[in-house]
């Protein structure tokens, strides 16, 4: 009965680090998941790891990849005729999710995941993940333009996430 404990502790480490693999065949979540399912792209599909647990909604957002454009407003950005792209899902029962994003064309962008875990479509350090294809340690000051970039070409580009949060550790049970 020990090592079965054992075994169960030591999957949980693994997939609270953001270490465990997701099957292929897992569940593209979000409006654009025709995008990378079909694999016609230009698309950004992202797996991202150690959500803390099942609350309020998950999203990726696709900005220019500049200093000025980077985590700008929507409306701002919209206006001005920049890239800007968001999709949005209810947070999934598992600490892993895979989401699709289509970008406008080939190219270099800058990607940010966020988890509102309370709903209030703000930005609460206290509460809230967030997480970078660059997965560095984010801490409480701004993230980097450079943690954020990824390349996209005319198919679907993979990346993997590690949702980080300010208190606790991500991963469900935790």
């Amino acid at each position: 009965m020990a090592k079965a404990r054992v075994s169960f502790w030591r999957v949980a480490l693994i997939a609270a680090a953001g270490l465990a693999s997701v099957p292929a065949s897992a569940q593209v979540l979000g409006p654009d998941a025709g995008a990378c399912n079909g694999g016609q792209g230009p698309a950004i599909l992202a797996t991202v790891t150690g959500l803390k647990d099942a609350r309020g909604t998950i999203k990726l957002e696709l900005y220019p990849a500049n200093e000025t454009d980077f985590l700008e407003d929507d409306k701002k950005l919209l206006a001005a005729g920049k890239v800007f792209r968001r999709i949005t899902v209810a947070a999934p029962a598992t600490s892993v999710a895979r989401l699709c994003i289509r970008v406008p064309r080939p190219g270099r962008y800058a990607l940010f995941f966020g988890h509102d875990r309370d709903g209030k479509r703000k930005f609460d350090f206290w509460s809230d993940g967030a997480g970078f294809p660059g997965n560095r340690k984010i801490g409480r000051s701004r993230p980097k333009l450079s943690d954020a970039l990824i390349q996209v070409g005319a198919g679907v580009m993979q990346t993997t996430i590690r949702a980080q949060y300010l208190r606790g550790l991500g991963g469900f049970g935790f």
